[in-house]
C-alpha cells in the first residue's frame, strides 16, 4: 500500500507545480476501502474540497495507471471522520475566539475577525492564502519565511494576523510577536537610549518563535535598524523560527535598503495579492455583513461591489456607511440609500487628480509646473516636488510608477520623496502644518 501511494505521489509531483504539490498532495494518505475502492484522507475540510475540485481527476487517473485497475474509484474524507460523521474526539481547525481583540505575547493587538475563517479565498489571493495556512500549520518542508506583497487594503494584514491567530490557537505555548517595522525601530532606539540593547536583542533572538513584521518598507534609510534586524533575522532563521513580512513594495523596489536585508526579504516565499474582481468583492461584502449582523439585500450588495472597486477597506466603508445611515435615519436599506453613501466615497477621489495636486502645490510654494518636474535639485524645488508626490500617493489611486513618471522621476525616487515627508511629519511642525493645509483643501473640495 505504501509503495503504491509512493509511486502515485512521485507521478503527481511531476505533473503538479511544486508549491501546490507540497501544499495539497503531500499531506494526503491512501487506504483501501471495504468495497475494493480507495480512500484518500485529507487533513481538514478545506483541503478535501480543494483537492477534490482541482486534483481529484488527476489523482484518480494516476492511481488507475499505477495500480493497473481501470475500474478503480476513489473517495475523499477528512481525517478523524467516517461517512461524514465526526469521530469521538476531534480538534476543530480553529477554536472560537473571544469577543476582545487578541493580544500576542508582544506587540500590537490583532483584530478578532482577521482569521482564516473570515478570509475570502479567490483567484487573486489563493496562493498567498495557501502559503499563509501552510506556514501557520507548521507543514514540513515549507519555507519558514513569507513575504506578503500587495497594494494598500487588499488583505496583507488580514493574512498576517490570521497566521498569528492560528498559531496562538493551535500552539498556545509559542511566543508570537506582531508589530510594524516602525514599532521595531522605535523600540530599538529606546533600548539604546536606556542602555537596554542586550535585553532587546535577547527578547527578539531568544524569546521569539514567530515574528510578524508589517510595512517593512518603513526601514528605508534606517541603517542602524536594518543592521540589527538583519542579525535578528539570521538568528531566528537558523533556529527554524517562523517569519512573516508584509509590504506595499517588492524587496527590489525599496530604496536605501542594505543588500543583506534585501537578500533576506527576497529569499522569502513572496506571495502577491491582487485586487479582487466583482465576484470576490460580492463574497467579501456578504461575509462581512454576516459577521457584523447586517441584513443587506442582494441588490445592494451587488451595487456596492460594482461601484467600490479600489480595495477592501473601501468596501468596508461602504458597507458600514449603508448600515449606519439606515439605522440613524430609520429607513430601509435599498439601492437609493446605497447610492447616497457611495457617491461621497467615490466622487471625492474622482475630483482629486495628480495634476490638480501639482497645481495647488505650485501655487502654495510659488513655483511653476515646469520647475517642479525639472531635473533641478534646488531645495526650493525639492520640497514642493516631494510634497506633491506625497499628496498624490495619499489622495489618488495612481500607482507609484505613474506618479513618479508625472514628475519625471523613477518610482524609487518617488518612494524616497514619500518617506521624506513622512519623516518630516514626525519631526517638523512646519511640514505638519503644510500637509494639514493641503489635506483640508483637498478634502473640502474648495480648490
Amino acid at each position: 500500500m505504501d509503495k503504491l501511494w509512493k509511486n502515485v505521489r512521485a507521478a503527481l509531483k511531476k505533473r503538479v507545480p511544486i508549491h501546490s504539490f507540497r501544499m495539497w498532495i503531500e499531506p494526503l494518505e491512501l487506504a483501501e476501502g471495504d468495497d475494493g475502492g480507495w480512500t484518500i484522507t485529507c487533513p481538514n475540510a478545506f483541503s478535501k474540497k480543494r483537492v477534490q475540485e482541482h486534483f481529484g481527476v488527476l489523482i484518480e487517473a494516476e492511481l488507475r495507471r499505477v495500480a493497473g485497475d481501470a475500474d478503480c474509484r476513489i473517495r475523499f474524507h477528512v481525517a478523524g471522520r467516517r461517512n461524514g460523521q465526526p469521530a469521538e474526539v476531534e480538534v476543530p481547525l480553529q477554536l472560537a475566539l473571544p469577543s476582545e481583540n487578541v493580544l500576542p505575547h508582544n506587540g500590537r493587538m490583532m483584530r478578532r475577525d482577521f482569521t482564516f475563517d473570515h478570509f475570502v479565498v479567490a483567484t487573486n489571493n489563493d496562493f498567498a492564502y495557501s502559503a499563509s495556512m501552510s506556514l501557520a500549520s507548521r507543514r514540513e518542508n515549507q519555507q519558514a519565511a513569507l513575504y506578503l506583497f500587495s497594494g494598500t487594503g487588499l488583505g496583507k494584514s488580514h493574512l498576517s494576523q490570521a497566521i498569528g491567530h492560528h498559531i496562538l490557537t493551535r500552539f498556545p505555548q509559542e511566543r508570537v510577536y506582531y508589530m510594524t517595522a516602525e514599532d521595531f525601530s522605535h523600540e530599538m532606539v529606546q533600548a539604546y537610549r536606556h542602555d537596554a540593547i542586550d535585553t532587546f536583542k535577547t527578547k527578539y533572538r531568544t524569546h521569539c518563535d514567530v515574528l510578524m513584521l508589517e510595512d517593512i518598507h518603513f526601514l528605508s534609510g534606517k541603517d542602524r535598524t536594518q543592521i540589527e534586524l538583519a542579525s535578528t533575522l539570521d538568528t531566528l532563521s537558523e533556529a527554524g523560527k517562523r517569519i512573516i513580512f508584509s509590504s506595499c513594495y517588492l524587496p527590489s523596489d525599496i530604496p536605501k535598503l542594505h543588500d543583506k536585508l534585501r537578500s533576506r526579504f527576497s529569499s522569502s516565499l513572496i506571495s502577491a495579492i491582487d485586487p479582487p474582481n466583482f465576484r470576490t468583492r460580492t463574497r467579501i461584502l456578504q461575509k462581512k455583513a454576516a459577521f457584523c449582523g447586517y441584513q443587506i439585500p442582494e441588490a445592494v450588495i451587488s451595487y456596492l461591489a460594482s461601484e467600490l472597486t479600489d480595495d477592501i477597506r473601501q468596501l468596508e466603508s461602504g458597507l458600514n456607511g449603508v448600515a449606519a445611515k439606515s439605522a440613524l435615519l430609520g429607513v430601509p436599506i435599498d439601492e437609493s440609500l446605497a447610492e447616497s453613501v457611495v457617491k461621497h466615497i467615490v466622487n471625492q477621489r474622482q475630483k482629486i487628480t495628480v495634476e490638480l495636486i501639482k497645481k495647488i502645490v505650485c501655487k502654495f510654494y510659488n513655483v511653476s509646473s515646469d520647475e517642479i518636474v525639472s531635473r533641478s535639485r534646488q531645495q526650493s524645488l525639492v520640497r514642493p516636488r516631494q510634497m506633491a508626490i506625497y499628496l498624490a500617493r495619499r489622495f489618488t489611486d495612481a500607482p507609484l510608477q505613474a506618479i513618479g513618471k508625472t514628475f519625471n522621476r523613477y518610482h524609487a525616487t518617488a518612494l524616497h520623496s514619500i518617506h521624506s515627508i513622512e519623516k518630516g511629519l514626525k519631526q517638523d511642525s512646519a511640514i505638519r502644518q503644510q500637509v494639514d493645509f493641503f489635506r483640508q483643501k483637498l478634502e473640502s473640495g474648495k480648490l
